[in-house]
């Protein structure tokens, strides 16, 4: 027999995205049938509560609440179909109730969360803050159990009624379905009189107001209404306080318009702890005991070979049974009504996935916290960018997901096209659905790669950028014109072109050139010049494809070009390490952008070339360039055709005499071989760039051979294992692989050698050489000899490098 209901409202305290609540609150409310339902969240939202009967409104979604005047200062109250408020709130729909908010306003709430109040009033810096009390936990600690989800699982999720474990299972042991809200309403009473308010001060302020809210449906309903709220607040709630008292509290609480609606939210965010501050492990799971209406680890079951099948793993019924009997085991031998999350896990890993944890991890991925994105009416309320974004996602087929998926578009597509111009408007937005990936190889133009992934926190991204205008074409045009004129850089503006022309924004590229134009005629930095090229000329390649009119970047770029050809030989003298490093990068950047401006510039093309390849002649020749940049550009002639191989051995072999540093050497090296310029392939096929590069290192005095190492190591290990596993080979066979001298293991009467080197040292022409050093250094020079290395010695500095 059911017991009576009591004469008072009905506290419902239950935990936020608990199933088994949820379930006790269908059914506490089918047997009280209450005249209201108040339930705990902003009461600014009531008029939205007509939406959860639509059948468009799938959860999970949460309430979004945002200052008008400062839309990033948000708050989202999320509900999953496992929900207790959920649950709530369809019943009083279902049964023509009347249904409303409770919690303290949402004006108040952002107010507060912003100025960081306390209790209304504002917070020391030098006032302790006291950590929050998890009540779950510490009933779980105080029954014993060491996991607060597991001592959940076995005192609430497994015992109410209607539960998963069905007809005289486990759930049938509660047949008073207030049992359970009157059992946890004493457990946090006495934990209120232990903790106080655990931790949080601003409860006070909400209950307060909660209590008012309660006396006013008593005057309207007498005490036939339930209120559903967390269990915490239950106790503070039948507490006995004067209404004086309670508008205390309340007064001068700091305020702001707020404005609410719907929108999706995900499971993924369900499980952090956001919104009520009651994030879960396990939505997915969570979502299935709630919907599975018996049996529940055979249904759980089923699902994970599903899915691991459909990623070709092999799963058979046979696994399905044993996995169901093993969860079923664990659950008995520990004690537990019902197998739980950590039994049917226990039980998919050994018996589906052998052991191993990396197909468990798309379990857990996909089924246990889940990628569920849930839906919201068209009528919902929203900001006009909003929903012209909405429509051009569905003209588009872009729908919004909360997995990460991969979009391949194809430029020479109308759809496409347009697909990319939203994603790249977006991204000036500050609204990051997709990000640009790399793609399948293709250098064109025409095609590109995204990584598109929507998150709920997108909703208050995209309310931050009404400000800029009610579409997305007209607010990435504001936000375009505003930041080139507060750019301040060079580099920004072009930056900002290229952005211009990816998203089409042709109202917006004319303010942009003007600005690029003043700050190109009044910037004299080389380095700042040959930071804005590579972006400049990148942004003439669109014009083809996007048939964007590129003249005017065109005429500045081939101007920025001439500055850069003008004044960079005299920038790359007197540089430290760290300047020389950034200045190389920027060399390559602009070997790259006048590639590029030569094509998309076919009048200037050939001047332009020649212009610059004198550049990197000058800067490879000139002692006091930095090595790294001497050698990456004579590094850049040798591939650019320009500059012959025996003259490239003959630049490598000065930058290695022995008269040269062994610092600047290195530096020279890795400017010629260093990083993922191919400089490994070159050494590989190019056995008298490897000999001299051999012969060096092997000469490097000990005192300064490790001063050296860690910028080898840095050249070397750029190299992809394959190259690097080649040279330690071609190393290792001695004077034959590297060209240096007689191969020990050549047929009799046979000399190797690399093209351009001698078999062997020839004296003649040594011994002529001997009278000029005299006549320079002023000595009697009698003989000049070398000390041989030893094999030994040899290949343990060589494999110091690689």
């Amino acid at each position: 027999m059911t017991a009576a209901r009591p004469s008072g409202p009905l506290l419902l305290g239950v935990r936020h995205h608990g199933p088994g609540s949820a379930r006790a609150v269908r059914a506490a409310l089918d047997a009280a049938r209450p005249q209201a339902v108040l339930i705990e969240g902003p009461p600014e939202a009531d008029a939205l509560l007509p939406l959860a009967a639509d059948e468009q409104m799938r959860p999970p979604v949460a309430l979004l609440a945002h200052a008008v005047d400062d839309p990033g200062r948000a708050a989202f109250w999320p509900l999953a179909s496992f929900s207790p408020e959920w649950v709530a709130i369809r019943w009083a729909l279902a049964h023509g109730v009347p249904v409303r908010f409770i919690d303290l306003p949402a004006a108040h709430s952002l107010a507060m969360a912003e100025e960081g109040e306390r209790d209304g009033r504002p917070e020391r810096d030098d006032e302790p803050r006291p950590v929050p009390v998890d009540p779950i936990r510490v009933l779980a600690e105080t029954a014993g159990y060491d996991d607060p989800e597991r001592w959940w699982e076995d005192a609430v999720e497994h015992r109410v009624p209607g539960g998963p474990g069905g007809p005289g299972g486990p759930g049938a042991a509660a047949a008073d379905p207030l049992a359970a809200f009157s059992a946890l309403g004493d457990a946090m009473t006495a934990l209120r009189e232990v903790y106080g308010d655990g931790g949080h001060p601003r409860d006070a302020v909400r209950e307060a107001y909660m209590r008012l809210q309660l006396r006013a449906a008593r005057k309207e309903f007498g005490g036939a209404f339930a209120v559903v709220c967390g269990a915490w607040h239950v106790p503070a709630l039948e507490a006995r306080t004067t209404q004086t008292a309670d508008r205390a509290l309340l007064k001068g609480l700091p305020k702001v318009k707020a404005e609410l609606t719907w929108v999706p939210w995900t499971h993924q965010r369900l499980a952090r702890h956001s919104g009520y501050g009651a994030g879960i492990d396990s939505p997915g799971w969570y979502e299935h005991l709630f919907a599975s209406p018996d049996r529940p680890v055979e249904r759980w079951m089923t699902k994970v070979a599903g899915l691991l099948r459909d990623e070709d793993r092999f799963v058979s019924s046979a696994h399905v049974i044993e996995a169901v009997r093993l969860a079923d085991t664990l659950a008995a031998m520990r004690g537990r009504p019902l197998a739980g999350l950590s039994e049917t896990t226990d039980a998919v890993r050994a018996v589906m996935c052998e052991g191993s944890d990396v197909p468990l991890a798309l379990v857990r991925d996909r089924l246990i916290v889940g990628v569920t994105l849930g839906e919201v009416p068209d009528t919902a309320p929203a900001v006009p960018l909003q929903r012209d974004l909405n429509r051009q996602q569905r003209t588009l087929r872009l729908k919004p997901e909360a997995a990460e998926r991969e979009l391949e578009l194809d430029l020479r597509k109308d759809t496409d096209a347009a697909r990319s111009r939203l994603l790249h408007r977006l991204r000036l937005l500050g609204i990051g659905w997709g990000e640009p990936a790399a793609g399948r190889g293709s250098t064109g133009t025409f095609r590109e790669s995204w990584r598109l992934h929507w998150e709920p926190e997108l909703y208050v991204r995209v309310a931050e950028a009404g400000v800029w205008g009610t579409t997305v074409l007209s607010a990435a045009t504001a936000r375009a014109e505003s930041e080139a004129l507060a750019a301040t850089a060079l580099a920004e503006v072009t930056a900002l072109a290229e952005r211009c022309l990816l998203a089409g924004l042709p109202e917006a590229l004319p303010v942009v050139m003007r600005v690029l134009a003043d700050r190109a005629a009044l910037d004299a930095d080389v380095g700042h010049l040959a930071d804005a090229l590579p972006a400049l000329a990148r942004t003439l390649r669109y014009g083809d494809v996007r048939s964007t009119d590129t003249s005017a970047l065109g005429e500045v770029a081939a101007g920025l070009a001439e500055r850069i050809c003008v004044g960079l030989p005299p920038a790359c003298t007197g540089l430290d390490a760290d300047g020389a490093a950034a200045l190389r990068g920027q060399v390559d950047g602009v070997h790259t952008a006048i590639g590029l401006l030569a094509g998309a510039v076919p009048e200037n093309a050939d001047g332009l070339r020649e212009r610059w390849r004198a550049v990197l002649h000058k800067l490879s020749a000139r002692d006091t360039v930095a090595g790294v940049i001497r050698g990456r550009a004579a590094r850049l002639l040798l591939d650019e055709g320009h500059l012959a191989q025996d003259d490239a051995a003959r630049l490598m072999g000065l930058a290695l005499s022995p008269g040269t540093p062994p610092a600047d050497a290195a530096a020279w090296i890795e400017g010629f071989v260093g990083g993922a310029s191919g400089g490994g392939m070159l050494l590989v096929h190019d056995e008298r760039l490897l000999a001299l590069v051999d012969s060096w290192l092997t000469g490097v005095p000990a005192d300064t051979f490790t001063d050296v190492l860690p910028l080898l190591r840095r050249t070397f290990s750029a190299y992809e294992p394959g190259v690097r596993r080649t040279l330690g080979e071609l190393v290792r066979r001695g004077p034959a692989a590297t060209g240096t001298g007689q191969d020990p293991g050549a047929a009799p009467g046979r000399e190797s050698t690399a093209p351009g080197f001698g078999p062997v040292l020839d004296g003649v022409r040594a011994d002529a050489v001997v009278p000029v050093l005299r006549l320079l250094l002023g000595l009697d020079v009698v003989s000049v000899v070398s000390t041989a290395e030893t094999p030994d010695n040899h290949e343990e500095r060589l494999g110091a490098t690689g």
